[in-house]
């Protein structure tokens, strides 16, 4: 069982970067990037393969867990976080280049059942823990689990739900406990939900006053401060088509 704040056993590591080290000679661009991100990332990365005939790969997951491979070393380029607090911790410790940190989009919160009908009132629902499963991302390593944290909080339920919560590692695993009703719903982000294959379910997009906004930042990692493909990405990221990209997948961008 992983304990919070513990190391990985070296082997482990060592296996995970023998493995990124490999993916890296495949690609011109190699990211790190946030679970909520994956479909849109993989629509952006097919459009920016298509204007510069460059070969971008990304691996995904929590964004503390991330963060804690470009601490140890892991090829990464680029780091999409779901939070600005990662990428200004990287920039703070000389691992991401200063002044190359921008928000790319902002996050949106919802709680989401696939099953139609499962709340007619969302605070009511939870108010009265009628159910046996209630799906979050951790909120140490995943932003979008530390909104849901926020909003259960601000509802004055976060304590008494405690026995009913079933926290997913990232917020793609989160999804999926929701997805397969393991869990009759969870705190997911929008984006997930406009990309799910599957039409209909129950949703309350949250007020963003129940949590604090979701910046997502992009940094350039140290390492790669000289290669002219990441520079490329970034560019590509800020702009008009990527912002476009992104607005319609279920985020905010910054103009």
């Amino acid at each position: 069982m992983h304990v919070p704040g513990k190391h990985h056993h070296p082997v482990a590591g060592l296996c995970l970067l023998l493995a990124l080290s490999s993916m890296a000679h495949a690609a011109d661009v190699r990211l790190a990037v946030a679970a909520n991100f994956t479909d849109t990332a993989r629509d952006l990365i097919a459009a920016f393969g298509e204007a510069t005939g460059l070969e971008t790969v990304a691996s995904y997951g929590s964004t503390g867990k991330l963060y804690a491979q470009i601490e140890h070393g892991a090829p990464f380029d680029v780091f999409l976080a779901a939070d600005s607090r990662r990428p200004e911790l990287l920039e703070e410790n000389g691992q991401g280049v200063a002044g190359t940190r921008f928000t790319y989009a902002k996050g949106k919160l919802a709680l989401w059942s696939s099953v139609p009908g499962t709340f007619e009132d969302p605070k009511a629902w939870l108010e009265s823990g009628g159910f046996a499963r209630l799906a979050i991302a951790n909120p140490k390593t995943a932003p979008y689990g530390l909104a849901a944290q926020q909003v259960l909080s601000e509802l004055g339920v976060w304590e008494s739900l405690q026995s009913r919560l079933v926290r997913g590692d990232s917020i793609a695993q989160t999804f999926q406990f929701v997805a397969t009703t393991n869990a009759q719903s969870g705190f997911v982000a929008l984006s997930q939900v406009r990309a799910w294959d599957e039409k209909g379910g129950s949703l309350w997009l949250i007020p963003q006053a129940y949590y604090s906004p979701i910046k997502q930042q992009a940094i350039l990692l140290t390492r790669s401060e000289t290669k002219n493909a990441a520079h490329q990405w970034l560019e590509f990221l800020r702009g008009d088509e990527a912002r476009g990209i992104i607005e319609e997948s279920g985020y905010e961008t910054e103009h």
